[in-house]
């Protein structure tokens, strides 16, 4: 796929992002059930909405990619192994954070090739942010109706304080212990996919997940901290990989722009426990 068709596809994705949005921001400004699934996480009906909206969108365009929502079913390992390239979607990223109604919720939309991805959308409906990014093509955002201009991570001086950005909602032990070992820290606590965009776009240095999420939370932004030259590291420090495990829980990552390695060794003390 070359470049020309990416950011045809990428123009694609951001309307099918925002389509879903107004879904969500529908049942959001009213009154809303919350069921709870197996693993006790919270769904309410713009989960459901955005999905429906979502997968709808992406079969009608002429990529014919097989689909992965956390909100569908999960294909088995031996038939996703199979595949050159598919769509993953969180149809809402931060469903805590939307019953909270704190605003602090996107709805994200990658596609992966082979066990990276190349392409990502994210969209914050509430606050109608749009991060977006293409290989090749670097990483984008935009705010309202604003024209899309180019982000970068931030290069982390040596004489200065770390700004990380933690999960509002999902704080491990591990975080903390990892965030206490670099210093003299700045901390900003967000929801969603949201915290890897702040890397991404230079407000943040790192964010540290030293705990399981899952594929569909991560790949998006991944793209975007990529493709704005930064990096998304397992915590033996190779890349985050999609679609390469039985399950699509992920063990934890830090998300880093360009920065020393001189947090790098207390993340391997991590990986091996």
């Amino acid at each position: 796929m070359d470049d020309a068709s990416l950011g045809e596809l990428l123009d694609q994705v951001t309307q099918i992002t925002k389509a879903a949005g107004r879904a969500i921001l529908d049942v959001y400004k009213g009154e809303f059930h919350v069921d709870y699934k197996e693993d006790a996480s919270p769904v309410t009906l713009a989960d459901t909405r955005a999905h429906e909206i979502i997968v709808k969108a992406l079969r009608g365009l002429e990529t014919n990619y097989p689909i992965v929502s956390e909100e569908g079913g999960i294909p088995p390992l031996e038939q996703r192994q199979h595949w050159i390239r598919y769509w993953l979607v969180d149809p809402l990223d931060g469903t805590r954070e939307f019953i909270n109604r704190n605003g602090e919720f996107t709805v994200n939309i990658a596609l992966v090739d082979g066990h990276q991805v190349i392409l990502g959308v994210v969209y914050a409906p509430w606050l109608d942010v749009t991060y977006c990014a293409a290989r090749g093509l670097g990483a984008f955002k935009n705010e309202g109706v604003q024209e899309r201009k180019a982000i970068q991570v931030a290069r982390h001086g040596v004489a200065e304080s770390w700004r990380v950005v933690v999960s509002r909602s999902h704080m491990s032990k591990q975080t903390e212990r990892f965030i206490q070992a670099l210093g003299d820290v700045e901390c900003l606590s967000l929801g969603s996919s949201l915290k890897l965009c702040l890397v991404a776009e230079g407000r943040a240095h790192l964010y540290p997940r030293l705990a399981p999420t899952f594929e569909w939370d991560t790949a998006a932004a991944q793209c975007v901290v990529e493709q704005a030259g930064g990096e998304v590291l397992s915590l033996d420090l190779s890349p985050l990989r999609y679609n390469a495990r039985d399950t699509l829980q992920t063990p934890g990552f830090v998300a880093c722009g360009e920065v020393g390695n001189d947090w790098r060794g207390h993340l391997k003390e991590f990986g091996s426990e």
